[in-house]
C-alpha cells in the first residue's frame, strides 16, 4: 500500500519558481525575490541562508519559520570500479532510497528514484522484491539530486556536476505521476537547475492511463520497458501485462506527443532463453515502427536469487545486429555498476541484507539503522 507523509512543514524544495513567486506575494513579501532564491538553492547551491546576500532578512525569516529546508540525507555511498557510484538516501521519516551516479565521456547522469519499493513486481527487477512502501514526494524526487550535487561538490577534487537525469531507479514513475511531474518543472527550469527536456528520460513500465495523460507532462524523452514483443513472455517478466497488454499499451503510446523528440526508447532486457531467439526479433520488428522506435538492449544483471540468467556475449551480439540489420537504429546499454547492485534491475534499499559491505566500520549505518 502506498503511504504518503504529513510533515510539520512543507519543503522549499518543493515549490516551483511559479509557485515560490505566489507564496512572497501572499505574504506581502518581493515576487522578484523568487528567481534570486531559485539562483541561491539551484545554481550556486549554497545551503547557508544567511550567505544569501541579496535577498532580505524578512524573506529569509519567513522561510526559516514557515518551511522545511533540509534535503535528504546520504548516509552511505559505494563506489563501483567502473566509476558509478551509488547513494542511500535517508529520507525525513526514515524511509530510504537508491540513487546512482552514472558517468560517461561527455556526462555525469544521476538514475532518480520515484517511490520507495515498488508495486509493479516485475520479476527481474530486485526493487519488485520490495513492494511499495510510499510515494517519493516532489521535493523527495528533487532533494534526490540536491543531495548528489552537494555530496559531490564537498567531496571531489573538479566539483564534478550532474548532467542528466533518468526516472529509471526505484519505483514506477507513472505511478507517482503528480509529484514526479512537479519536479520535473522544478530541474527544468531555467533560473534553477536548467536541464533541459532532451536531458531528462522517463522510463515507465507501461501504465496505460497515466501515459494517456502525458500530453500534460513536461515534454521529456520518452522510454517504454517493453522487455518482449509477445504477451506471454512479457506478463512473465511484468505482472502489469495483464491489464495492459501489448495491445492496449502501443494503443497509448501512439498518442504521446513527440514534440521535443523523435523516438521512443524501447528498453530490452535480454534474458537467456527467454527474450533472445530468433522469434522475439521477428514479434519486434512486427510490433514497432522503425521511423520511430529506438531499441535499448540491456543485458539481464543478476542479484541474489534471481532465477533470470543474462546471455552470452555472443548472443547480446548476434540480438542486436539482427535487428540493426532490419533497420532498427538499436544499442546495447553498458552495463555500470554491477559490483555494488547498482545496475538496471538491481537497486534495492536494504543493504544490511545484501551484505555488500561491513555493517561494524560504518558509522553511518550504526546510527541511521541500530541494531
Amino acid at each position: 500500500m502506498s503511504i504518503n507523509i504529513k510533515l510539520e512543514k512543507p519543503s522549499l524544495y518543493a515549490l516551483s519558481l511559479n509557485e515560490l513567486r505566489d507564496y512572497l506575494s501572499s505574504q506581502g513579501l518581493a515576487k522578484f525575490a523568487a528567481d534570486q532564491v531559485y539562483q541561491w538553492m539551484y545554481k550556486i547551491q549554497e545551503r547557508d541562508l544567511s550567505k544569501w546576500s541579496n535577498i532580505s532578512k524578512k524573506i529569509r525569516e519567513d522561510f526559516e519559520n514557515n518551511f522545511d529546508l533540509s534535503l535528504p540525507t546520504v548516509i552511505w555511498n559505494g563506489l563501483s570500479k567502473d566509476g558509478t557510484r551509488k547513494f542511500l538516501v535517508k529520507m525525513r521519516d526514515g524511509q530510504t532510497v537508491e540513487t546512482v551516479a552514472i558517468p560517461a565521456k561527455d556526462r555525469l547522469t544521476l538514475c532518480i528514484s520515484s517511490q520507495v519499493g515498488c508495486a509493479i513486481g516485475c520479476t527481474f527487477c530486485h526493487t519488485g522484491t520490495m513492494g511499495l512502501k510510499r510515494n517519493l514526494l516532489a521535493d523527495e524526487i528533487v532533494g534526490q539530486f540536491m543531495a548528489v550535487s552537494h555530496w559531490l561538490k564537498d567531496n571531489t577534487e573538479d566539483g564534478t556536476r550532474l548532467s542528466n537525469i533518468v526516472f529509471m531507479g526505484q519505483g514506477e514513475p507513472l505511478h507517482n505521476y503528480d509529484n514526479v511531474r512537479s519536479a520535473t518543472i522544478i530541474f527544468m527550469e531555467d533560473k534553477g537547475l536548467g536541464l533541459s527536456q532532451r536531458k531528462i528520460t522517463l522510463s515507465t513500465s507501461g501504465l496505460v492511463p497515466q501515459i494517456e495523460k502525458m500530453w500534460d507532462f513536461p515534454p521529456v524523452n520518452i522510454a517504454i520497458s517493453l522487455h518482449a514483443a509477445h504477451n506471454d513472455i512479457r506478463t512473465e517478466l511484468m505482472p502489469i501485462n495483464k491489464a495492459y497488454d501489448l495491445e492496449r499499451l502501443f494503443n497509448a503510446i501512439k498518442k504521446v506527443p513527440l514534440k521535443a523528440y523523435r523516438r521512443i526508447t524501447y528498453e530490452y532486457i535480454l534474458i537467456a532463453d527467454l527474450n533472445d531467439r530468433q522469434e522475439d526479433i521477428d514479434g519486434l520488428t512486427d510490433l514497432l515502427e522503425k521511423s520511430k522506435s529506438k531499441i535499448n538492449i540491456i543485458p539481464y544483471n543478476d542479484f541474489p536469487d534471481s532465477k533470470f540468467k543474462r546471455p552470452s556475449n555472443s548472443k547480446i551480439i548476434w540480438f542486436q545486429e539482427e535487428l540493426l540489420k532490419r533497420g532498427f537504429v538499436c544499442t546495447t546499454r553498458t552495463t555500470k555498476g554491477q559490483d555494488i547492485l547498482a545496475a538496471c534491475g538491481q537497486l534495492k534499499s536494504e543493504y544490511d541484507k545484501l551484505n555488500l559491505w561491513d555493517q561494524s566500520k560504518s558509522k553511518a549505518f550504526e546510527m541511521q539503522f541500530p541494531q
